[in-house]
Protein backbone atom coordinates (compact mmCIF):
# COMPACT_ATOMS: atom_id res chain seq x y z
CA UNK A 1 0.00 0.00 0.00
CA UNK A 2 1.02 3.25 -0.63
CA UNK A 3 2.33 5.64 2.43
CA UNK A 4 -0.46 8.29 2.59
CA UNK A 5 0.53 11.58 0.80
CA UNK A 6 2.49 14.55 2.28
CA UNK A 7 0.45 17.03 1.44
CA UNK A 8 1.50 20.90 1.76
CA UNK A 9 -0.63 24.04 1.21
CA UNK A 10 1.43 27.06 0.38
CA UNK A 11 0.45 30.62 -1.04
CA UNK A 12 0.57 33.94 -0.28
CA UNK A 13 -0.23 35.66 3.76
CA UNK A 14 -4.11 36.03 3.79
CA UNK A 15 -4.96 33.29 0.84
CA UNK A 16 -6.92 30.89 3.90
CA UNK A 17 -4.01 28.24 3.94
CA UNK A 18 -4.98 27.70 7.35
CA UNK A 19 -8.43 26.73 6.88
CA UNK A 20 -7.87 25.11 3.72
CA UNK A 21 -5.33 22.84 5.87
CA UNK A 22 -7.92 22.40 8.79
CA UNK A 23 -10.63 21.27 6.18
CA UNK A 24 -8.42 18.98 4.60
CA UNK A 25 -7.57 17.26 7.79
CA UNK A 26 -10.60 17.09 8.86
CA UNK A 27 -11.54 14.94 5.77
CA UNK A 28 -8.05 13.17 5.39
CA UNK A 29 -7.58 12.06 9.02
CA UNK A 30 -4.29 14.37 9.65
CA UNK A 31 -2.24 16.20 11.34
CA UNK A 32 -1.01 19.89 10.80
CA UNK A 33 2.68 20.64 10.85
CA UNK A 34 3.17 24.91 10.87
CA UNK A 35 5.71 26.32 8.40
CA UNK A 36 5.51 29.80 9.38
CA UNK A 37 8.50 30.81 10.27
CA UNK A 38 6.82 33.35 12.68
CA UNK A 39 4.70 31.21 14.25
CA UNK A 40 7.41 29.51 15.77
CA UNK A 41 7.23 31.84 18.41
CA UNK A 42 5.15 31.77 21.78
CA UNK A 43 2.85 34.80 22.43
CA UNK A 44 3.42 35.89 18.84
CA UNK A 45 -0.49 35.06 17.90
CA UNK A 46 -2.45 37.53 16.69
CA UNK A 47 0.25 39.14 14.81
CA UNK A 48 0.64 35.94 13.30
CA UNK A 49 -2.97 34.84 12.31
CA UNK A 50 -2.63 32.20 14.23
CA UNK A 51 -5.53 29.64 14.28
CA UNK A 52 -6.67 29.78 17.98
CA UNK A 53 -6.96 26.54 19.98
CA UNK A 54 -10.87 26.49 20.15
CA UNK A 55 -10.82 27.07 16.13
CA UNK A 56 -8.39 24.18 14.93
CA UNK A 57 -11.25 22.01 15.28
CA UNK A 58 -9.48 19.08 17.30
CA UNK A 59 -6.58 18.82 14.87
CA UNK A 60 -3.33 18.23 16.75
CA UNK A 61 -0.88 21.22 15.62
CA UNK A 62 2.73 20.66 15.44
CA UNK A 63 5.73 23.36 15.53
CA UNK A 64 3.27 26.38 16.76
CA UNK A 65 5.07 28.03 20.11
CA UNK A 66 8.10 26.18 19.85
CA UNK A 67 10.21 29.29 20.47
CA UNK A 68 10.68 31.90 23.12
CA UNK A 69 10.55 35.72 21.13
CA UNK A 70 14.08 36.24 22.64
CA UNK A 71 15.50 33.14 20.53
CA UNK A 72 16.61 33.02 16.73
CA UNK A 73 14.78 30.65 14.47
CA UNK A 74 17.12 28.16 12.39
CA UNK A 75 16.03 27.00 9.05
CA UNK A 76 17.94 24.05 10.09
CA UNK A 77 16.77 23.24 13.38
CA UNK A 78 12.85 23.35 11.91
CA UNK A 79 13.78 21.09 9.17
CA UNK A 80 14.78 18.27 11.81
CA UNK A 81 11.82 19.24 13.74
CA UNK A 82 9.56 19.11 10.73
CA UNK A 83 10.52 16.18 9.18
CA UNK A 84 10.55 14.60 12.45
CA UNK A 85 6.87 15.69 13.25
CA UNK A 86 5.61 14.03 9.80
CA UNK A 87 7.58 10.86 10.79
CA UNK A 88 5.08 10.96 14.13
CA UNK A 89 2.27 11.58 12.10
CA UNK A 90 2.70 8.40 9.51
CA UNK A 91 3.38 6.10 12.59
CA UNK A 92 0.09 7.33 13.99
CA UNK A 93 -1.51 6.28 11.05
CA UNK A 94 -2.16 9.80 9.83
CA UNK A 95 -1.86 11.98 6.92
CA UNK A 96 0.65 14.80 7.50
CA UNK A 97 -0.44 18.59 6.22
CA UNK A 98 2.36 21.62 6.34
CA UNK A 99 1.08 24.39 6.07
CA UNK A 100 2.36 28.03 5.66
CA UNK A 101 3.95 30.74 3.70
CA UNK A 102 7.74 30.96 4.41
CA UNK A 103 9.21 29.29 1.65
CA UNK A 104 12.49 29.02 2.96
CA UNK A 105 10.70 26.42 5.61
CA UNK A 106 8.53 25.07 2.88
CA UNK A 107 11.44 23.88 1.17
CA UNK A 108 13.04 22.90 3.77
CA UNK A 109 10.28 20.41 4.92
CA UNK A 110 10.05 19.38 1.58
CA UNK A 111 13.18 19.48 -0.33
CA UNK A 112 16.10 17.49 -0.81
CA UNK A 113 18.09 20.55 0.61
CA UNK A 114 21.54 20.10 3.35
CA UNK A 115 22.38 22.38 5.29
CA UNK A 116 26.10 23.37 6.02
CA UNK A 117 27.74 24.51 9.65
CA UNK A 118 27.98 27.16 10.93
CA UNK A 119 30.95 28.44 13.30
CA UNK A 120 31.12 32.53 14.20
CA UNK A 121 34.45 32.55 15.06
CA UNK A 122 35.26 31.62 11.50
CA UNK A 123 32.48 33.96 10.40
CA UNK A 124 33.92 36.72 12.06
CA UNK A 125 37.64 36.11 10.79
CA UNK A 126 36.80 35.97 7.18
CA UNK A 127 34.33 39.00 7.82
CA UNK A 128 37.52 40.89 9.28
CA UNK A 129 39.55 40.57 6.41
CA UNK A 130 37.08 41.15 3.97
CA UNK A 131 37.14 44.34 5.43
CA UNK A 132 40.35 44.46 5.93
CA UNK A 133 41.23 44.21 1.92
CA UNK A 134 37.80 44.37 0.61
CA UNK A 135 35.04 42.65 -0.78
CA UNK A 136 36.13 42.12 -4.35
CA UNK A 137 39.59 40.88 -2.92
CA UNK A 138 37.47 38.70 -0.74
CA UNK A 139 35.62 37.90 -4.11
CA UNK A 140 38.56 36.97 -6.21
CA UNK A 141 39.96 34.61 -3.30
CA UNK A 142 36.54 32.92 -3.55
CA UNK A 143 36.97 32.22 -7.39
CA UNK A 144 40.40 30.83 -6.84
CA UNK A 145 39.00 28.27 -4.08
CA UNK A 146 35.26 27.62 -5.28
CA UNK A 147 34.89 29.21 -9.14
CA UNK A 148 31.12 27.89 -9.51
CA UNK A 149 30.20 29.20 -6.40
CA UNK A 150 32.36 32.80 -6.97
CA UNK A 151 30.10 32.66 -10.19
CA UNK A 152 26.84 32.90 -8.78
CA UNK A 153 27.98 35.79 -6.35
CA UNK A 154 28.32 39.36 -6.84
CA UNK A 155 31.81 40.86 -6.18
CA UNK A 156 29.43 43.41 -3.89
CA UNK A 157 27.88 40.70 -1.54
CA UNK A 158 29.97 40.45 1.41
CA UNK A 159 27.36 38.09 3.37
CA UNK A 160 27.41 35.87 0.55
CA UNK A 161 31.10 35.70 -0.08
CA UNK A 162 32.01 35.60 3.51
CA UNK A 163 29.54 32.40 3.61
CA UNK A 164 30.45 30.76 0.81
CA UNK A 165 34.23 31.02 2.16
CA UNK A 166 32.88 29.97 5.44
CA UNK A 167 30.96 26.80 4.07
CA UNK A 168 34.40 25.97 2.07
CA UNK A 169 37.08 25.92 5.10
CA UNK A 170 33.98 24.19 7.55
CA UNK A 171 33.16 21.17 4.94
CA UNK A 172 35.66 21.29 2.12
CA UNK A 173 32.57 21.31 -0.31
CA UNK A 174 31.62 24.07 -2.57
CA UNK A 175 28.85 26.23 -1.41
CA UNK A 176 26.91 25.17 -4.72
CA UNK A 177 26.72 21.75 -3.12
CA UNK A 178 24.30 22.59 -0.04
CA UNK A 179 22.07 24.93 -2.79
CA UNK A 180 18.40 23.72 -2.89
CA UNK A 181 17.25 21.60 -5.78
CA UNK A 182 14.06 21.10 -6.68
CA UNK A 183 13.34 17.54 -5.56
CA UNK A 184 11.15 16.01 -2.78
CA UNK A 185 12.35 14.82 0.05
CA UNK A 186 9.45 12.66 0.44
CA UNK A 187 8.40 11.35 -3.17
CA UNK A 188 4.68 11.03 -2.21
CA UNK A 189 4.87 14.70 -1.39
CA UNK A 190 1.84 17.26 -2.87
CA UNK A 191 1.79 20.38 -2.84
CA UNK A 192 -1.30 22.66 -3.43
CA UNK A 193 -1.15 26.42 -4.00
CA UNK A 194 -3.79 28.90 -3.46
CA UNK A 195 -3.61 31.81 -5.59
CA UNK A 196 -6.02 34.99 -5.37
CA UNK A 197 -6.56 37.98 -7.65
CA UNK A 198 -4.40 41.16 -6.54
CA UNK A 199 -7.61 43.24 -5.59
CA UNK A 200 -8.93 40.52 -3.77
CA UNK A 201 -6.09 40.03 -1.81
CA UNK A 202 -4.92 43.69 -0.53
CA UNK A 203 -8.46 43.77 0.73
CA UNK A 204 -8.15 40.65 2.37
CA UNK A 205 -5.02 42.12 3.95
CA UNK A 206 -6.22 45.49 5.10
CA UNK A 207 -9.13 43.51 7.19
CA UNK A 208 -6.79 41.40 8.18
CA UNK A 209 -4.64 44.41 9.99
CA UNK A 210 -7.68 46.20 11.72
CA UNK A 211 -8.92 43.03 12.64
CA UNK A 212 -5.54 42.36 14.31
CA UNK A 213 -5.43 46.14 16.05
CA UNK A 214 -9.39 45.20 17.28
CA UNK A 215 -8.05 41.66 18.59
CA UNK A 216 -5.41 43.27 20.92
CA UNK A 217 -2.32 43.55 19.24
CA UNK A 218 -0.71 46.51 21.09
CA UNK A 219 -1.36 44.65 24.26
CA UNK A 220 -0.23 41.42 22.84
CA UNK A 221 3.69 43.20 21.92
CA UNK A 222 3.13 45.17 25.24
CA UNK A 223 2.68 41.64 26.86
CA UNK A 224 5.88 40.17 24.50
CA UNK A 225 8.36 42.96 25.46
CA UNK A 226 8.29 41.98 29.03
CA UNK A 227 9.45 38.57 28.02
CA UNK A 228 12.25 40.22 25.96
CA UNK A 229 10.76 41.02 22.52
CA UNK A 230 12.97 43.92 22.01
CA UNK A 231 15.77 41.60 22.53
CA UNK A 232 14.51 39.24 19.67
CA UNK A 233 16.44 39.74 16.43
CA UNK A 234 13.63 37.86 14.12
CA UNK A 235 10.74 38.33 16.56
CA UNK A 236 10.76 42.27 16.88
CA UNK A 237 11.17 42.89 13.10
CA UNK A 238 8.10 40.85 12.25
CA UNK A 239 5.61 42.89 10.24
CA UNK A 240 3.05 44.03 12.60
CA UNK A 241 5.17 43.84 15.72
CA UNK A 242 8.11 46.31 14.58
CA UNK A 243 5.05 48.74 13.91
CA UNK A 244 3.29 48.48 17.40
CA UNK A 245 6.54 48.85 19.12
CA UNK A 246 7.06 51.94 17.48
CA UNK A 247 3.54 52.91 18.68
CA UNK A 248 4.59 51.88 21.82
CA UNK A 249 7.23 54.00 22.08
CA UNK A 250 5.69 56.46 21.33
CA UNK A 251 7.32 57.00 17.55
CA UNK A 252 4.50 56.54 14.88
CA UNK A 253 1.05 56.63 15.58
CA UNK A 254 -1.68 54.02 15.18
CA UNK A 255 -2.77 55.15 11.81
CA UNK A 256 0.64 55.36 10.29
CA UNK A 257 1.38 52.19 11.61
CA UNK A 258 -1.68 50.30 10.30
CA UNK A 259 -0.74 51.89 7.12
CA UNK A 260 3.25 50.58 7.47
CA UNK A 261 1.71 47.10 8.14
CA UNK A 262 -0.39 46.92 5.17
CA UNK A 263 1.97 48.27 2.95
CA UNK A 264 4.73 45.75 4.42
CA UNK A 265 2.09 42.84 4.29
CA UNK A 266 1.54 43.95 0.37
CA UNK A 267 5.58 43.76 -0.10
CA UNK A 268 5.49 40.57 1.66
CA UNK A 269 2.79 38.84 -0.36
CA UNK A 270 4.96 39.93 -3.72
CA UNK A 271 8.03 38.09 -2.38
CA UNK A 272 5.76 35.28 -1.46
CA UNK A 273 4.38 34.75 -4.75
CA UNK A 274 7.21 35.24 -6.80
CA UNK A 275 8.76 32.46 -4.47
CA UNK A 276 5.88 29.79 -5.06
CA UNK A 277 5.24 30.50 -8.92
CA UNK A 278 8.75 29.72 -9.61
CA UNK A 279 8.03 26.15 -8.01
CA UNK A 280 6.30 24.38 -10.94
CA UNK A 281 5.43 21.28 -8.90
CA UNK A 282 2.58 23.24 -7.17
CA UNK A 283 -0.71 22.53 -7.67
CA UNK A 284 -2.67 26.12 -7.83
CA UNK A 285 -6.66 26.59 -7.13
CA UNK A 286 -8.63 29.76 -6.79
CA UNK A 287 -8.81 30.67 -3.01
CA UNK A 288 -11.60 32.63 -3.79
CA UNK A 289 -14.06 29.58 -3.75
CA UNK A 290 -16.47 29.01 -1.01
CA UNK A 291 -14.78 26.89 1.88
CA UNK A 292 -16.68 23.45 0.61
CA UNK A 293 -15.66 23.43 -2.99
CA UNK A 294 -12.32 25.08 -2.03
CA UNK A 295 -11.53 21.95 0.22
CA UNK A 296 -13.11 19.62 -2.86
CA UNK A 297 -10.73 21.48 -5.03
CA UNK A 298 -8.08 20.57 -3.71
CA UNK A 299 -8.80 17.22 -2.96
CA UNK A 300 -9.33 16.40 -6.25
CA UNK A 301 -5.70 17.75 -6.75
CA UNK A 302 -4.05 15.57 -4.43
CA UNK A 303 -6.23 12.60 -6.13
CA UNK A 304 -4.50 13.43 -9.32
CA UNK A 305 -1.48 13.97 -8.12
CA UNK A 306 -1.42 10.25 -6.54
CA UNK A 307 -2.61 8.98 -10.02
CA UNK A 308 -0.02 9.99 -11.97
Amino acid sequence: MDPAPLVAVVGATATGKSDLAIALAQHLGGEIVNADALQLYRGMDIGTAKVPPRERQGIPHHQLDVLAVTEEASVAAYQREARAAVTGIRERGRVPILVGGSGLYVRAALDDIEFPPTDPAVRERIEQRGHRIGTRALHAELARIDPDSAGIIGEGDLRRIVRALEVGELTGRPYTAFLPRPVHHDPSTVQIGLRLERAGLHERISLRVHRMVEQGLLAEVRGLREQGLDQGRTARRAIGYEQALAVLDGTMDCGAAIESTVVGTRRLVRKQDTWFRRDLRVRWIDASQPAPQLREAALDQIALARAN
